[in-house]
């Protein structure tokens, strides 16, 4: 058994951002994104997995490496540009051999793992499976009609949907699925879609089963999703309290403070997370919020936001909040004062705000 996780793509819902990184390692809770994923398919009993990378080949090999922190050994395979999911697959049969593998999308975060979906697949050894979630708003995602738990027909985005399946982004499929997308032709957008093979297997007969998972997912592509994620993994952790705290300060429900961390004369109400290094100073850090490493915080409040590393905030007076600000940014206080603030900001940014 072998994994595959796709790590391409140009993330452009999470621009600016992701003009600056790829948009796997934007952390939730100070974790990448694909660090999730590399630990549930770890945690599913398999050690060996490819991950398909693009443009930010050299961002995700440096932060990933060989795999050995994880226990894994990790290949690399390069696409030479985001062609689809498809595509993809195709581009790694050599990697794959005739083994059954996962298909894992890299900005996926699902709460209890896939451990459950594997060993299904192990178990009745289908051609292929699907894991498939309940959304209120199917028309905004590949839906699946079933039949008896077996799939016999996928559509995307339909005008109406015939269930609210949504497909989740992460598939079991055998060495069929390379005669699949050999014949299958580009969609209107020039890419080879997934749910495509998975229709041809279908149809010419091929045993495609499903998999419905019980907790929560989230696709981490956009903003509000990625709040989302940061706020549910945030309420799973356990204080732990590593930094400083002066006797000035109050430290509420469930807090992470890292190594080298300080809080003085201020405020952090959890479900929150401060990096390593980073300084806390007569402010406040309210729920749902995570700080990455070596972030100075002062004269300011902050909540329901994910601040990334080595990026400063000083002197604002109006709370922020809903945000995601990247890498070396550094936001102040100007003398004039607007009502709100809701920020979205590249890494390196330098903004004075009135």
């Amino acid at each position: 058994m072998k994994g595959l996780i796709l790590s391409g793509g140009k993330g452009t819902r999470l621009r600016p951002i992701t003009h600056t990184q790829a948009k796997q390692l934007v952390p939730v809770a100070n974790k990448p994104v694909l660090f999730y994923g590399i630990e549930a398919i770890r945690d599913a009993g398999i050690k060996d997995i490819g991950i398909i990378v693009g443009d930010t080949k050299k961002e995700i090999m440096d932060a990933v490496g060989d795999g050995s922190k994880w226990d894994v050994k990790v290949t690399y395979i390069e696409q030479e540009s985001p062609l689809g999911i498809a595509h993809a697959v195709l581009i790694a049969e050599e990697f794959i051999n005739r083994s059954p593998f996962v298909v894992y999308l890299g900005d996926n975060l699902i709460k209890y793992g896939i451990k459950d979906f594997v060993n299904e697949f192990l178990s009745h050894k289908p051609n292929a499976q699907v894991l498939l979630a309940e959304v209120p708003n199917p028309h905004q995602f590949g839906v699946a009609e079933l039949s008896e738990g077996r799939v016999i027909n996928l559509e995307e985005k339909p005008k109406k949907p015939k269930s609210n399946l949504a497909l989740v982004g992460v598939y079991m499929f055998d060495h069929t699925i390379f005669e699949a997308v050999k014949n299958i032709k580009p969609s209107r957008r020039k890419e080879l879609e997934i749910t495509d093979s998975i229709q041809y297997l279908i149809d010419n007969g091929f045993n495609v089963q499903s998999h419905i998972i019980n907790g929560w997912w989230k696709d981490t592509g956009k903003l509000e999703d990625m709040l989302e994620a940061n706020r549910i993994i945030l309420d799973t952790l356990k204080t732990d309290i590593k930094g400083e705290v002066d006797k000035d300060s109050h430290i509420d429900f469930k807090v992470v403070l890292e190594e080298g961390s300080s809080v003085t004369h201020s405020i952090i109400r959890g479900p929150a997370i401060i990096g390593a290094g980073s300084k806390i100073i007569n402010s406040y850090v309210g729920p749902f919020t995570s700080i990455g490493k070596d972030v100075i915080i002062e004269n300011t409040e902050v909540e329901h936001s994910i601040v990334l590393e080595s990026s400063s905030i000083l002197n604002v007076k109006i709370r922020i909040a809903d945000s995601l600000i990247g890498k070396n940014v550094k936001v102040s206080k100007l003398p004039h004062k607007p009502e709100v603030y809701r920020l979205m900001l590249g890494d390196y940014s330098e903004i004075g705000l009135i």
